[in-house]
């Protein structure tokens, strides 16, 4: 397992009406973190693209415990387990101080730039390994 987190302080139009963050910034913060994952490994999503690799979300989940308000100094903590032979599971943790927020969970699969499922590239996979061995 490969982890890391990200820290994001809540902006005012991420709040609603009622000066709660709307569900939907949750989702972008965990790109962040997934985007940030790969950083840490070596292998940056532009690169994937740049190789003809692309990440969709197939599934999305999230649930939410306890409100994020404007300013809120959040972290927001990713697991990636490592993938099988096309798919594979981010897992999400929203903290504010020591309280969690919410939960999450992305699964994605690698396509091709025709948008067929194709399995991840060697590279990523040893990527991958050298940090979860």
């Amino acid at each position: 397992m490969l982890k890391t987190s990200v820290e994001i302080r809540v902006r005012y139009q991420e709040t609603d009406q009622m000066g709660i963050v709307h569900h939907a910034n949750y989702f972008i913060w965990f790109e962040s973190a997934r985007i940030t994952l790969l950083d840490l490994i070596g292998y940056p999503y532009i690169e994937l693209e740049r190789e003809g690799y692309f990440l969709p979300v197939l599934s999305c989940r999230s649930n939410f415990l306890l409100p994020a308000r404007f300013d809120d100094q959040l972290e927001i903590g990713i697991e990636f387990h490592n993938p099988s032979r096309v798919r594979f599971e981010a897992n999400y943790k929203v903290i504010r101080k020591n309280e969690t927020l919410a939960t999450g969970r992305t699964i994605h699969a690698f396509v091709s730039n025709e948008g067929k499922i194709i399995r991840p590239p060697q590279k990523f996979l040893d990527r991958i390994n050298t940090f979860t061995s």
